[in-house]
């Protein structure tokens, strides 16, 4: 039975507002005359932290309203950012990795909440739980990331976080502000629109936030039919549609903010609606996810520092089964049920304890419960009798404490080192099949007899050194050990029954089949990594950035084919198969990854004629390959680069872009992972801005080249879901956007 999470999260709230109660009270540091918009930081050496964060990337709200446009997904607002790719989901749910490492590798926190997805294939990524419209800024820590950003991962922090709240000067008029927007994408008919509003004096600040989007499924360039027809996937083909890819998508959210002095206690809450969401590289879709959160924030400054303390809950029912483009004529599908409830809480402070030493510390708990079950179809006899328990009462909870130690020894050399301590506890209930025929008790006897309940005891441990030799250049290099405990379905997914059990287990989106393991032990992931960074004296006219990066990892959570047993897909046959679908079982195995990143800007023009004219570019490589066997890892982001041509002139911004994306040869064998070939896409934008308004046009993929995303994963969007296809790229797509701002 599952017990609820209420009283603590009461419990927390009420300690959160004695102590705010408290420092409103005590303190008597003044406000600024300037401070207008807050979150407030201590102004004695919140500046000279930010600068000894290694390895992090910034997009302000400016840079963000420029990518919003062309896209209804989240994380494609990350795809600019130096180490960073998108493997594919559906139209709102993209998963981003860092130097190869996806998902629950990275740590996510949208508005600082740890979110967790609940689902056996990952549809409800933390990222989609936030519409583009209502982000401001995002943080991307690459690798080396401080433990206070976070632990439980190991290849870095994504931090997403909508606008903080904005108060006036004591004594001036109420602020009233509005900003509402519209767009339309051709390809796939998408189209949605978004408001916001906000009132606020100089101590009280309500803002709310609506948006929606939908599409139909998108097309594919002129090629895409006849590239299914080699593999037989194209009985079902409309034109060069790629089905299962239409979404819809709700999202409100309403945010309440106090200010007193140097302190403000905010509280959000989020709705969200997402009706349905074809994926097609999963052999099930979404048919429903509403999600309620609750946010409550508290930061403020004292004399000796400042204090940030958060607590969160956050609940998720989901719904899966075939929309009509996987469903068989008269078939009532196979319906899939998940809840999820996570709840956290996260206290840091940072104590200035000199000019020279900061000390940051702090503690968190996370306490997430997962119940996944399938309810029966009484046509099918497979799936008959009572429900199919998958997860029963799963249990993931983490307790962390941290350190972390930074220090501004001179103009030239800042250094942080850190510490972080956490204990992973995860247990689950007894579980059975659908009917004692089809799944027979001795199919999961072994499973409910074991010792489920699982407790690990992770380290992290992170340096990192920068030297600023001159005004033109930075040097910046850091160690991390970082850990990271399976999830609930790594290590308790239990059935090998049959096929289509082993199916649904998949958020690599490979079509594969997958089976947990009970003797999984967290991952280790040791990384090194430098950066050199050129520039000119200003930091505003020309920059260049390489950044090399090593990271091996002990326990990598690999998958090998599942061991042979009889009356399972687990056979010799399988074993040995070098094409089609293949089913396989989590393993604990030793990886390595290594690459480069490099980017950076040119100001090419700066007059009358030509306005503000300014080249950058982009270039991505990522290696990866599995110790233990020799094989490739999975889902790795072949060479690829971007280039861009950005014209300000006036009210005016156009961009020539163009992306190119190297083959896919090196794959994971023992996924039976598809190459793809090298491709080059050229994108155009345009835009203009007057007072409050704003006008976008654009289209992407100008030329209608058909391409597959050499991280799409396999196409299985339709009957009959064949092996051999890739997930095709989007062909042309004409867009426009209206945004206007009171």
């Amino acid at each position: 039975m599952q017990h609820s999470a209420k009283p603590i999260v009461i419990a927390i709230s009420f300690a959160l507002a004695a102590m705010a109660q408290t420092a409103l009270a005590q303190n008597n540091v003044t406000t600024p005359s300037s401070a207008i918009k807050v979150l407030p930081e201590a102004s004695v050496y919140a500046s000279r932290i930010s600068t000894i964060e290694a390895s992090s990337s910034i997009l302000d709200a400016s840079q963000i309203a420029a990518k919003r446009t062309a896209n209804s997904d989240t994380a494609t607002l990350l795809k600019d950012i130096p180490g960073v790719s998108l493997n594919g989901a559906g139209g709102v749910s993209s998963l981003a990795a860092i130097h190869g490492l996806a998902d629950d590798r990275i740590r996510i926190q949208v508005d600082g909440m740890d979110l967790i997805s609940a689902c056996a294939n990952h549809m409800n990524s933390p990222l989609s739980y936030i519409d583009p419209s209502k982000v401001s800024t995002i943080k991307v820590f690459a690798g080396i990331a401080p433990v206070s950003a976070g632990g439980d991962s190991i290849a870095g922090t994504i931090q997403v976080n909508s606008a903080a709240p904005e108060f006036t000067k004591a004594g001036d008029d109420i602020l009233i502000k509005g900003e509402a927007g519209t767009f339309y994408r051709s390809n796939g008919n998408a189209h949605g629109a978004n408001l916001s509003a906000s009132i606020a004096n100089d101590s009280l600040s309500v803002h709310y936030a609506a948006s929606t989007t939908q599409a139909g499924n998108y097309s594919a360039a002129k090629d895409f039919k006849a590239a299914a027809q080699s593999v037989g996937t194209s009985s079902f083909i409309k034109g060069d549609e790629v089905a299962s890819s239409a979404y819809k998508s709700e999202n409100q959210s309403i945010a309440l903010a106090l200010r007193h002095e140097q302190h403000v206690l905010e509280l959000q809450l989020g709705l969200q609606s997402l009706p349905y969401q074809g994926f097609p590289n999963q052999r099930m879709d979404m048919t429903g996810n509403d999600s309620h959160q609750i946010n409550i924030h508290y930061a403020g400054q004292y004399l000796w520092g400042s204090l940030d303390a958060r607590i969160y809950n956050e609940n998720t029912r989901h719904k899966m089964n075939f929309l009509d483009d996987k469903m068989p004529i008269g078939s009532k599908g196979m319906p899939m049920d998940t809840e999820g409830k996570t709840s956290g809480a996260k206290i840091k402070a940072d104590l200035a304890l000199s000019e020279r030493d900061t000390l940051s510390v702090g503690a968190e708990y996370q306490r997430y419960r997962l119940n996944d079950w399938w309810d029966p179809v009484a046509t099918s006899g497979g799936m008959g009798g009572g429900a199919f328990i998958n997860i029963n009462n799963g249990q993931r909870d983490r307790s962390d404490i941290f350190a972390e130690w930074s220090a501004a020894w001179s103009a030239r050399w800042q250094s942080q080192l850190g510490m972080r301590s956490s204990t992973m506890s995860m247990n689950t209930d007894t579980v059975k099949g659908y009917n004692p025929v089809n799944y027979p008790i001795a199919s999961y006897a072994a499973f409910n007899a074991a010792d489920r309940n699982k407790t690990d005891h992770n380290l992290d441990l992170t340096a990192s050194l920068r030297f600023l030799p001159s005004a033109e250049m930075t040097l910046e290099g850091g160690y991390a050990r970082k850990t990271r405990s399976p999830n609930l379905y790594e290590r308790f997914a239990w059935s090998t029954n049959n096929k289509m059990v082993m199916n649904m287990i998949n958020w690599t989106g490979d079509a594969n089949g997958y089976v947990g393991n009970l003797d999984l032990k967290p991952e280790t992931a040791n990384t090194l990594s430098a950066t050199a960074n050129w520039h000119d004296a200003s930091n505003e006219v020309w920059k260049l950035s390489m950044t090399p990066y090593f990271t091996h990892v002990e326990n990598f959570i690999d998958a090998a084919r599942c061991p042979i047993a009889a009356g399972t897909p687990c056979t010799l046959a399988n074993s040995t198969a070098n094409t089609g679908f293949v089913y396989l079982q989590f393993i604990n195995q030793t990886a390595r990854l290594y690459g480069a990143d490099i980017s950076g800007f040119a100001t090419l023009a700066k007059n009358a004629q030509f306005g503000n004219v300014t080249a950058s570019g982009l270039l991505n490589y990522t290696k990866g390959k599995n110790q233990t066997t020799g094989d490739q890892l999975y889902n790795i982001m072949p060479l690829n680069a971007k280039l861009a041509l950005i014209q300000h002139m006036g009210n005016w911004t156009n961009t020539i872009e163009t992306q190119f994306v190297g083959a896919k040869t090196h794959t994971s064998q023992v996924r039976n992972e598809l190459a793809t070939s090298g491709y080059s896409l050229l994108n155009l934008r345009s835009a203009y801005q007057w007072k409050q308004y704003r006008v976008e046009v654009g289209v992407d993929n100008a030329l209608n080249k058909f391409y597959a995303s050499p991280t799409g994963g396999a196409y299985v969007g339709q009957r009959p879901m064949n092996y051999g296809m890739p997930v095709p790229g989007i062909g042309r797509s004409l867009y426009a956007a209206l945004s206007m701002k009171l």
